[in-house]
């Protein structure tokens, strides 16, 4: 088991459950705009965000910033140990530095004691595509080997200055990469990991290549906070961060929504009313499981674990909660039979809560 730590009022680490985190697209330097884009994270589920702090006018931002926001911020720190003081001093929750580009040991000690002072960790950040060549040419490449000897070789840095309250992050765009980095890692230390495959691509890609790299090492036991890096809407790492942990059972709340693949015996255009459903229920706080499924013939014992489905028949839709039959959905047009159907899933989402 790894180290506990907090991160504002949350915890990482220890066997807490797995935070969700994001990061922000707007301008630090805005404060307001920077607000209003934490307030949508926190409202789909986000746990942690990270702000990205390029100079002193956004670590003044940072003084609002932290002071509003709903959830902990975590500052992004390239190159400047200044920017790392300052952001600390204006409130973030955690600092992400790599400790071998800040400015040498000294530099790093400056930062470590600044965190320390305020309870503040930090989180060792190594990407595959930033090692050092000396270290790439004595493991023979970028590889498990020379990535973990990157991280490690990071965090003594911080130790030897006396910090230990530590996160570490070691991410690669490959998700095979990925997986053997941080199983090589989590044998050697117990310090929190954060979780995910970098630079992963836009929305579609980058969500099968994250599935595949966190969802294996969660499926192992390896990682305690995650992100999913899209080139996208942060909101959608949120949700997508949500599914992966819902696929293994991590996530106990919210919606599971299922669907069938499709078949000639479907009468209805599924395809488009599955996806119909799924955008209006996704952000629903009801811990139900939802089902859309193609035809009558299997529909409802298909999807018997159900709480409530919908599935397609000729000129009219089933109702159904766990397995059985409920009613018929007496019409053809299909944003009619959506908004009927979101309304019955509220319906039973709102009687769980109160039951």
């Amino acid at each position: 088991m790894t180290r506990k730590i907090k991160i504002g009022n949350v915890e990482v680490g220890g066997g807490t459950s797995v935070k969700i985190q994001s990061m922000n697209t707007t301008a630090t330097q805005d404060a307001q705009a920077t607000l209003e884009q934490i307030q949508k994270l926190a409202d789909a589920g986000c746990d942690i965000t990270r702000v990205a702090v390029p100079d002193q006018e956004a670590a003044a931002a940072l003084k609002e910033i932290c002071s509003k926001s709903p959830i902990p911020v975590v500052a992004d720190i390239h190159f400047d140990y200044k920017l790392a003081v300052a952001s600390a001093e204006n409130g973030a929750a955690k600092i992400r530095i790599n400790p071998g580009n800040i400015g040498g040991a000294d530099k790093v000690k400056i930062v470590a004691d600044c965190c320390r002072e305020r309870g503040i960790p930090i989180r060792v950040g190594v990407n595959s595509g930033s090692l050092d060549r000396a270290i790439i040419a004595k493991y023979g490449g970028v590889n498990a080997d020379s990535m973990t000897a990157s991280a490690l070789g990071a965090v003594n840095l911080l130790e030897d200055a006396g910090f230990e309250d530590v996160v570490i992050s070691i991410k690669s765009s490959s998700p095979k990469l990925t997986i053997d980095t941080y199983r090589c890692l989590a044998s050697r230390c117990d310090y929190p990991l954060h979780v995910g495959v970098t630079e992963s691509g836009t929305l579609r890609e980058g969500m099968i290549k994250s599935a595949v790299g966190i969802g294996a090492l969660l499926a192992e036991g390896i990682g305690d906070t995650i992100r999913v890096s899209l080139t996208a809407d942060p909101v959608e790492e949120v949700r997508a961060a949500k599914s992966i942990l819902r696929a293994l059972d991590m996530y106990p709340e919210g919606i599971t929504f299922v669907s069938c693949p499709t078949c000639g015996r479907t009468k209805v255009p599924l395809i488009e009313l599955a996806n119909k459903v799924e955008s209006r229920i996704q952000d629903l706080p009801y811990n139900i499981k939802v089902a859309v499924m193609g035809c009558a013939v299997n529909g409802p014992g298909e999807a018997r674990e159900a709480d409530i489905g919908l599935a397609g028949g000729t000129n009219e839709f089933l109702l159904f909660e766990k397995g059985e039959t409920v009613r018929k959905i007496n019409t053809t047009d299909l944003d009619a039979a959506v908004e009927e159907f979101v309304n019955e899933v509220i319906r039973v989402g709102q009687g769980q809560k109160t039951g």
